[in-house]
Protein backbone atom coordinates (compact mmCIF):
# COMPACT_ATOMS: atom_id res chain seq x y z
CA UNK A 1 0.00 0.00 0.00
CA UNK A 2 1.70 3.50 -0.87
CA UNK A 3 1.27 5.47 1.78
CA UNK A 4 -0.66 8.61 1.53
CA UNK A 5 -3.19 9.72 3.89
CA UNK A 6 -7.09 9.20 3.07
CA UNK A 7 -8.84 9.98 6.08
CA UNK A 8 -8.71 13.68 7.83
CA UNK A 9 -8.71 13.93 11.51
CA UNK A 10 -12.28 15.05 13.07
CA UNK A 11 -10.47 17.86 14.79
CA UNK A 12 -10.37 21.39 12.61
CA UNK A 13 -7.75 22.71 10.72
CA UNK A 14 -6.89 25.56 12.70
CA UNK A 15 -5.99 23.81 15.90
CA UNK A 16 -3.39 21.79 13.78
CA UNK A 17 -1.81 25.49 12.64
CA UNK A 18 -2.42 26.65 16.25
CA UNK A 19 -0.22 23.87 17.73
CA UNK A 20 2.05 23.49 15.29
CA UNK A 21 2.88 27.28 15.93
CA UNK A 22 3.19 26.60 19.71
CA UNK A 23 5.67 24.17 18.97
CA UNK A 24 7.77 25.60 16.64
CA UNK A 25 7.72 28.78 18.92
CA UNK A 26 9.36 26.69 21.76
CA UNK A 27 11.32 23.87 20.60
CA UNK A 28 14.66 26.25 20.33
CA UNK A 29 14.18 26.95 23.84
CA UNK A 30 16.74 26.34 26.04
CA UNK A 31 14.84 25.61 29.09
CA UNK A 32 13.24 22.30 26.68
CA UNK A 33 16.50 21.13 25.94
CA UNK A 34 18.02 21.59 29.49
CA UNK A 35 15.19 19.54 30.98
CA UNK A 36 15.61 16.56 28.02
CA UNK A 37 12.15 17.21 26.67
CA UNK A 38 13.11 17.10 23.06
CA UNK A 39 11.55 14.09 22.13
CA UNK A 40 7.89 15.16 24.07
CA UNK A 41 8.16 18.20 21.64
CA UNK A 42 8.85 16.41 18.55
CA UNK A 43 6.12 14.23 19.44
CA UNK A 44 3.87 17.24 19.72
CA UNK A 45 5.38 18.41 16.00
CA UNK A 46 4.57 15.06 14.38
CA UNK A 47 1.24 15.31 15.57
CA UNK A 48 0.48 18.72 14.30
CA UNK A 49 2.19 17.83 11.15
CA UNK A 50 0.84 15.03 10.43
CA UNK A 51 -2.75 16.04 11.10
CA UNK A 52 -1.91 19.40 8.31
CA UNK A 53 -0.90 16.51 6.02
CA UNK A 54 -3.81 15.12 6.21
CA UNK A 55 -6.47 17.74 6.14
CA UNK A 56 -4.21 19.11 2.89
CA UNK A 57 -3.98 15.87 1.39
CA UNK A 58 -7.08 14.15 2.22
CA UNK A 59 -8.35 15.28 -1.73
CA UNK A 60 -5.48 13.82 -3.48
CA UNK A 61 -4.06 10.18 -3.43
CA UNK A 62 -0.73 11.21 -5.81
CA UNK A 63 2.91 10.41 -5.01
CA UNK A 64 3.01 13.43 -4.19
CA UNK A 65 0.97 14.11 -1.60
CA UNK A 66 2.64 10.48 -0.11
CA UNK A 67 5.76 12.30 -0.17
CA UNK A 68 4.68 15.66 1.58
CA UNK A 69 2.57 13.04 4.74
CA UNK A 70 5.55 10.91 4.77
CA UNK A 71 8.36 13.74 4.98
CA UNK A 72 10.74 13.00 8.44
CA UNK A 73 9.55 15.26 10.84
CA UNK A 74 10.73 18.89 10.02
CA UNK A 75 11.61 18.73 14.40
CA UNK A 76 15.03 17.23 12.78
CA UNK A 77 16.25 20.59 11.97
CA UNK A 78 17.13 20.98 15.38
CA UNK A 79 19.67 18.39 14.46
CA UNK A 80 20.58 19.88 11.14
CA UNK A 81 21.72 23.33 12.49
CA UNK A 82 23.48 22.49 15.76
CA UNK A 83 26.90 22.03 14.80
CA UNK A 84 29.93 21.96 16.86
CA UNK A 85 32.68 24.13 17.06
CA UNK A 86 34.95 23.72 20.06
CA UNK A 87 38.02 22.49 17.89
CA UNK A 88 40.86 25.29 16.67
CA UNK A 89 42.07 25.91 13.92
CA UNK A 90 41.62 23.83 10.40
CA UNK A 91 39.68 21.11 12.24
CA UNK A 92 36.85 22.93 13.30
CA UNK A 93 35.36 22.91 9.82
CA UNK A 94 35.12 19.28 10.02
CA UNK A 95 32.92 18.71 12.71
CA UNK A 96 30.48 20.92 11.54
CA UNK A 97 27.13 19.45 10.41
CA UNK A 98 25.24 20.96 7.50
CA UNK A 99 21.61 21.37 6.73
CA UNK A 100 20.23 19.12 4.28
CA UNK A 101 17.15 21.15 2.52
CA UNK A 102 14.04 19.51 3.89
CA UNK A 103 11.84 20.62 1.30
CA UNK A 104 12.91 18.88 -1.41
CA UNK A 105 11.16 16.00 -2.47
CA UNK A 106 12.11 12.94 -4.90
CA UNK A 107 10.15 11.48 -7.28
CA UNK A 108 11.42 7.76 -6.34
CA UNK A 109 9.80 5.71 -4.26
CA UNK A 110 10.59 2.83 -1.52
CA UNK A 111 9.29 -0.10 -1.76
CA UNK A 112 8.95 -2.77 1.86
CA UNK A 113 6.89 -4.84 2.91
CA UNK A 114 3.37 -4.62 4.25
CA UNK A 115 1.82 -5.57 7.82
CA UNK A 116 4.31 -5.85 10.94
CA UNK A 117 7.32 -4.26 10.66
CA UNK A 118 10.39 -4.00 12.29
CA UNK A 119 13.25 -1.44 13.26
CA UNK A 120 15.07 -2.82 10.65
CA UNK A 121 13.55 -1.77 7.52
CA UNK A 122 12.37 1.88 9.39
CA UNK A 123 15.63 2.26 9.54
CA UNK A 124 16.56 1.24 6.39
CA UNK A 125 13.79 3.56 5.09
CA UNK A 126 15.33 6.80 7.14
CA UNK A 127 18.46 6.28 5.88
CA UNK A 128 17.48 6.67 2.02
CA UNK A 129 15.47 9.13 2.51
CA UNK A 130 18.96 11.51 3.72
CA UNK A 131 20.06 10.87 0.43
CA UNK A 132 19.91 13.05 -2.81
CA UNK A 133 18.14 10.34 -4.46
CA UNK A 134 15.80 8.84 -2.39
CA UNK A 135 15.35 13.04 0.07
CA UNK A 136 11.62 12.47 1.35
CA UNK A 137 10.44 9.82 -0.69
CA UNK A 138 7.31 7.97 -0.51
CA UNK A 139 7.08 4.37 0.67
CA UNK A 140 5.15 1.46 -0.71
CA UNK A 141 4.43 -1.15 1.51
CA UNK A 142 3.36 -4.45 -0.33
CA UNK A 143 4.03 -7.84 0.02
CA UNK A 144 3.08 -8.33 -4.08
CA UNK A 145 6.43 -8.76 -5.57
CA UNK A 146 4.38 -7.34 -8.83
CA UNK A 147 3.69 -3.78 -7.05
CA UNK A 148 7.00 -3.60 -5.86
CA UNK A 149 8.48 -3.83 -9.18
CA UNK A 150 6.09 -1.35 -10.73
CA UNK A 151 5.94 1.07 -8.57
CA UNK A 152 9.18 0.92 -6.30
CA UNK A 153 12.73 2.17 -7.50
CA UNK A 154 14.37 0.26 -4.55
CA UNK A 155 12.97 -2.74 -2.36
CA UNK A 156 13.88 -3.29 1.22
CA UNK A 157 13.39 -6.56 3.60
CA UNK A 158 11.23 -8.29 0.93
CA UNK A 159 11.58 -9.98 -2.31
CA UNK A 160 13.67 -12.34 -1.41
CA UNK A 161 16.73 -10.92 -3.28
CA UNK A 162 19.89 -9.26 -2.41
CA UNK A 163 21.60 -7.66 -5.34
CA UNK A 164 23.37 -4.27 -5.09
CA UNK A 165 23.18 -3.66 -9.03
CA UNK A 166 19.35 -4.29 -8.89
CA UNK A 167 18.77 -2.10 -5.25
CA UNK A 168 16.99 -5.18 -3.89
CA UNK A 169 18.03 -5.96 -0.18
CA UNK A 170 16.21 -8.48 1.66
CA UNK A 171 18.07 -10.68 4.10
CA UNK A 172 15.66 -13.52 4.35
CA UNK A 173 16.41 -16.12 1.04
CA UNK A 174 18.24 -19.55 2.12
CA UNK A 175 22.08 -19.29 1.65
CA UNK A 176 22.48 -15.86 2.88
CA UNK A 177 25.26 -14.57 4.94
CA UNK A 178 26.17 -10.96 4.42
CA UNK A 179 28.33 -9.67 6.97
CA UNK A 180 29.16 -5.73 7.37
CA UNK A 181 33.40 -6.37 7.53
CA UNK A 182 35.87 -9.47 8.16
CA UNK A 183 36.27 -8.85 11.49
CA UNK A 184 34.24 -11.89 12.93
CA UNK A 185 30.85 -10.21 13.49
CA UNK A 186 28.41 -12.59 15.44
CA UNK A 187 25.45 -11.17 12.76
CA UNK A 188 24.52 -11.26 9.57
CA UNK A 189 22.83 -8.12 8.30
CA UNK A 190 19.35 -7.16 8.49
CA UNK A 191 17.67 -4.74 5.52
CA UNK A 192 19.34 -1.49 7.72
CA UNK A 193 22.84 -3.51 7.65
CA UNK A 194 22.38 -3.76 3.88
CA UNK A 195 21.34 -0.26 3.47
CA UNK A 196 24.13 1.05 6.07
CA UNK A 197 26.88 -0.77 4.90
CA UNK A 198 25.71 0.40 0.81
CA UNK A 199 25.07 3.83 1.83
CA UNK A 200 26.04 5.09 5.05
CA UNK A 201 29.32 6.66 4.37
CA UNK A 202 27.23 8.87 1.85
CA UNK A 203 24.48 9.48 4.26
CA UNK A 204 27.43 10.50 7.02
CA UNK A 205 28.87 12.54 4.13
CA UNK A 206 25.61 14.39 3.43
CA UNK A 207 25.96 15.81 7.21
CA UNK A 208 29.58 15.96 7.44
CA UNK A 209 30.86 16.69 3.78
CA UNK A 210 34.47 18.47 5.30
CA UNK A 211 34.82 15.37 7.54
CA UNK A 212 38.70 13.70 6.23
CA UNK A 213 37.89 9.95 4.52
CA UNK A 214 39.96 8.54 7.51
CA UNK A 215 37.58 9.95 10.25
CA UNK A 216 34.56 9.46 7.78
CA UNK A 217 35.70 5.27 8.25
CA UNK A 218 36.06 5.56 11.67
CA UNK A 219 32.61 7.38 12.39
CA UNK A 220 31.16 5.16 10.08
CA UNK A 221 32.38 1.56 11.59
CA UNK A 222 31.56 3.37 14.93
CA UNK A 223 27.87 4.46 14.16
CA UNK A 224 27.52 0.44 12.97
CA UNK A 225 29.55 -0.57 16.69
CA UNK A 226 26.96 1.77 18.97
CA UNK A 227 23.42 1.10 17.13
CA UNK A 228 23.08 -0.51 13.59
CA UNK A 229 24.98 -3.94 14.79
CA UNK A 230 22.40 -4.09 17.47
CA UNK A 231 19.69 -3.81 14.92
CA UNK A 232 20.98 -6.80 12.79
CA UNK A 233 21.92 -9.16 16.04
CA UNK A 234 17.91 -8.70 17.24
CA UNK A 235 16.48 -8.91 13.43
CA UNK A 236 18.64 -11.78 12.62
CA UNK A 237 18.03 -13.55 15.82
CA UNK A 238 21.37 -13.34 17.47
CA UNK A 239 20.88 -14.09 21.28
CA UNK A 240 23.14 -11.40 23.67
CA UNK A 241 23.48 -13.57 26.46
CA UNK A 242 25.67 -16.97 25.69
CA UNK A 243 23.67 -20.45 25.47
CA UNK A 244 23.40 -21.70 29.51
CA UNK A 245 24.01 -18.09 31.03
CA UNK A 246 20.45 -16.75 32.66
CA UNK A 247 20.17 -12.93 32.80
CA UNK A 248 19.71 -10.73 35.47
CA UNK A 249 17.27 -8.54 33.82
CA UNK A 250 15.47 -7.94 30.59
CA UNK A 251 15.88 -5.00 28.67
CA UNK A 252 13.05 -3.38 26.70
CA UNK A 253 14.10 0.25 25.92
CA UNK A 254 16.09 -0.51 22.79
CA UNK A 255 15.21 0.97 19.61
CA UNK A 256 13.97 -2.23 18.20
CA UNK A 257 11.72 -2.75 21.38
CA UNK A 258 10.38 0.72 21.30
CA UNK A 259 9.78 0.18 17.45
CA UNK A 260 8.02 -3.11 17.84
CA UNK A 261 5.77 -1.34 20.24
CA UNK A 262 4.21 1.12 17.45
CA UNK A 263 2.62 -1.62 16.03
CA UNK A 264 -1.14 -1.50 16.04
CA UNK A 265 -1.99 -4.46 19.42
CA UNK A 266 -3.85 -7.59 18.03
CA UNK A 267 -6.34 -6.19 20.17
CA UNK A 268 -6.67 -2.67 19.80
CA UNK A 269 -9.88 -1.31 18.37
CA UNK A 270 -9.43 2.46 16.83
CA UNK A 271 -11.79 5.21 17.72
CA UNK A 272 -11.94 6.35 14.48
CA UNK A 273 -13.40 3.78 12.70
CA UNK A 274 -12.94 5.58 8.82
CA UNK A 275 -9.46 4.75 9.02
CA UNK A 276 -8.57 1.23 7.95
CA UNK A 277 -6.09 -1.38 9.39
CA UNK A 278 -3.89 -1.08 6.92
CA UNK A 279 -4.09 2.74 6.86
CA UNK A 280 -3.28 2.97 10.54
CA UNK A 281 -0.09 0.34 10.64
CA UNK A 282 1.06 2.46 7.50
CA UNK A 283 0.61 5.99 10.02
CA UNK A 284 2.50 3.86 12.64
CA UNK A 285 5.23 3.07 10.25
CA UNK A 286 5.80 6.57 9.71
CA UNK A 287 6.11 7.00 13.45
CA UNK A 288 8.35 4.46 13.21
CA UNK A 289 10.83 6.10 10.59
CA UNK A 290 10.45 9.27 12.36
CA UNK A 291 11.94 7.43 15.61
CA UNK A 292 14.15 5.34 13.95
CA UNK A 293 15.41 8.82 12.69
CA UNK A 294 15.83 10.35 16.03
CA UNK A 295 18.11 7.43 17.54
CA UNK A 296 20.76 7.66 14.03
CA UNK A 297 20.87 11.09 14.49
CA UNK A 298 21.40 10.99 18.10
CA UNK A 299 24.27 8.63 17.69
CA UNK A 300 25.71 10.12 14.70
CA UNK A 301 26.20 13.48 15.96
CA UNK A 302 27.49 11.89 19.32
CA UNK A 303 30.33 10.23 17.49
CA UNK A 304 30.83 12.76 15.30
CA UNK A 305 30.84 15.90 17.03
CA UNK A 306 32.02 14.37 20.43
CA UNK A 307 34.01 11.41 19.92
CA UNK A 308 35.58 12.43 17.00
CA UNK A 309 37.03 15.67 18.48
CA UNK A 310 37.76 13.83 21.60
CA UNK A 311 40.40 11.04 19.78
CA UNK A 312 43.22 13.78 19.21
CA UNK A 313 43.29 14.98 22.90
CA UNK A 314 43.26 11.17 23.73
CA UNK A 315 45.79 9.83 21.48
CA UNK A 316 48.06 13.33 22.46
CA UNK A 317 47.79 12.16 26.21
CA UNK A 318 48.40 8.70 25.04
CA UNK A 319 51.91 9.89 23.22
CA UNK A 320 52.86 11.78 26.64
CA UNK A 321 52.34 8.81 29.18
CA UNK A 322 56.04 9.26 30.13
CA UNK A 323 55.67 12.34 31.16
CA UNK A 324 52.74 11.79 33.85
CA UNK A 325 54.85 8.51 35.27
CA UNK A 326 57.89 6.41 34.29
CA UNK A 327 55.76 3.53 34.31
CA UNK A 328 53.76 4.98 31.35
CA UNK A 329 50.44 3.46 32.41
CA UNK A 330 49.35 6.83 33.88
CA UNK A 331 47.66 9.50 31.60
CA UNK A 332 46.10 12.54 31.75
CA UNK A 333 43.33 14.91 30.32
CA UNK A 334 42.97 18.52 31.40
CA UNK A 335 39.09 18.36 32.01
CA UNK A 336 36.83 15.65 32.26
CA UNK A 337 33.46 14.70 30.57
CA UNK A 338 35.17 13.98 27.12
CA UNK A 339 34.72 10.51 25.62
CA UNK A 340 38.20 8.61 26.16
CA UNK A 341 37.52 4.80 26.78
CA UNK A 342 37.14 3.44 23.17
CA UNK A 343 39.34 5.55 21.53
CA UNK A 344 42.19 4.44 24.47
CA UNK A 345 41.46 0.40 23.24
CA UNK A 346 41.86 1.35 19.83
CA UNK A 347 45.06 3.65 20.19
CA UNK A 348 46.53 1.39 22.32
CA UNK A 349 46.52 -1.47 19.50
CA UNK A 350 47.81 1.17 16.94
CA UNK A 351 50.61 2.05 19.26
CA UNK A 352 51.58 -0.93 20.62
CA UNK A 353 50.81 -0.68 24.29
CA UNK A 354 50.35 -4.70 24.80
CA UNK A 355 52.51 -5.02 27.96
CA UNK A 356 52.16 -1.81 29.16
CA UNK A 357 48.77 -0.91 28.89
CA UNK A 358 47.08 2.14 30.37
CA UNK A 359 45.72 1.45 34.36
CA UNK A 360 44.84 4.77 35.18
CA UNK A 361 42.88 7.92 34.22
CA UNK A 362 43.30 11.55 35.37
CA UNK A 363 41.31 14.51 34.41
CA UNK A 364 39.85 17.33 36.24
CA UNK A 365 36.08 17.49 37.42
CA UNK A 366 33.46 20.57 36.73
CA UNK A 367 34.42 21.32 40.34
CA UNK A 368 37.82 21.62 40.33
CA UNK A 369 39.05 18.19 41.71
CA UNK A 370 40.89 15.60 40.29
CA UNK A 371 39.89 12.31 39.82
CA UNK A 372 41.69 9.26 39.29
CA UNK A 373 39.79 6.76 37.39
CA UNK A 374 40.61 2.97 36.50
CA UNK A 375 40.18 2.12 33.19
CA UNK A 376 38.05 -1.26 32.30
CA UNK A 377 38.89 -4.73 30.74
CA UNK A 378 38.09 -3.99 27.19
CA UNK A 379 34.58 -5.57 26.91
CA UNK A 380 33.56 -5.12 30.21
CA UNK A 381 31.67 -2.23 31.95
CA UNK A 382 32.25 -2.90 35.36
CA UNK A 383 35.93 -5.45 35.51
CA UNK A 384 38.87 -3.24 36.21
CA UNK A 385 42.44 -3.77 35.07
CA UNK A 386 43.37 -2.26 38.21
CA UNK A 387 41.34 -0.75 40.78
CA UNK A 388 42.35 1.49 43.51
CA UNK A 389 43.24 -0.14 46.86
CA UNK A 390 40.92 -2.28 48.88
CA UNK A 391 41.38 -0.49 52.33
CA UNK A 392 40.61 2.94 50.61
CA UNK A 393 37.65 2.17 49.29
CA UNK A 394 34.38 3.96 50.79
CA UNK A 395 36.51 6.13 52.96
CA UNK A 396 36.48 9.89 52.75
CA UNK A 397 38.50 13.22 53.37
CA UNK A 398 40.41 13.21 56.61
CA UNK A 399 39.83 9.47 56.79
CA UNK A 400 41.44 9.04 53.65
CA UNK A 401 44.08 11.17 54.13
CA UNK A 402 45.06 9.31 57.11
CA UNK A 403 44.82 6.27 55.64
CA UNK A 404 46.47 7.05 52.26
CA UNK A 405 49.39 9.28 53.28
CA UNK A 406 48.15 11.77 50.75
CA UNK A 407 47.06 15.06 52.25
CA UNK A 408 44.37 16.25 49.69
CA UNK A 409 42.73 12.44 48.96
CA UNK A 410 38.95 13.33 49.41
CA UNK A 411 37.37 9.75 48.49
CA UNK A 412 37.32 6.68 46.88
CA UNK A 413 34.49 5.24 45.58
CA UNK A 414 33.14 1.66 46.89
CA UNK A 415 33.94 -0.61 44.10
CA UNK A 416 37.49 1.27 43.98
CA UNK A 417 36.57 2.22 40.21
CA UNK A 418 37.23 5.82 40.56
CA UNK A 419 38.85 8.10 43.54
CA UNK A 420 39.92 12.01 43.83
CA UNK A 421 42.27 14.66 45.24
CA UNK A 422 42.06 18.50 45.31
CA UNK A 423 45.51 18.46 43.79
CA UNK A 424 47.05 17.04 40.56
CA UNK A 425 49.94 15.77 42.14
CA UNK A 426 47.89 13.57 44.71
CA UNK A 427 45.85 12.19 42.48
CA UNK A 428 48.91 10.94 40.75
CA UNK A 429 49.98 9.89 43.63
CA UNK A 430 46.81 8.07 44.04
CA UNK A 431 47.49 5.83 41.08
CA UNK A 432 50.79 5.39 41.65
CA UNK A 433 50.62 3.40 44.85
CA UNK A 434 48.08 1.35 43.21
CA UNK A 435 50.83 0.70 40.17
CA UNK A 436 53.32 0.06 43.10
CA UNK A 437 50.55 -2.29 45.18
CA UNK A 438 49.86 -4.95 42.20
CA UNK A 439 54.01 -4.70 41.68
CA UNK A 440 54.48 -6.29 45.18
Amino acid sequence: MLLSPQHPPTFPLVRCVALRCVVVSIQHSSIIRSLALLPLVASCFRAATTALSIQSSSSSSSVRSATSFLRLSRFQRYFSTTTTTIMSGSNEISFKRAKLDDDMASSKIIGTHSGTFQADEAMGVFLLRQLPDYRNSAVVRSRDLEVLATKADIVIDVGGVYDHSALAYDHHQRGYDERFDDQGRCTKLSASGLVYRHYGQQVLKQYYPMLSDDLLKVAYVKIYDKLMQALDAIDTGVEMIPSGVEPLYRDSTGLASRVGRLNPRWNEIHDNTTISADDLQDLQFAKAVDLCGLDFMSVMTSVVESDLPARKFVEEALLKRHENHASGQIISFLSGGMPWRDHLYELEKIHKLDDKLIQFVLYQDQGGMWRVQAVTVEGKAFVNRLSLPETWRGVRDQDLAGISGIKTARFVHVAGFIGGATLYEDALEMASIALKQQQE
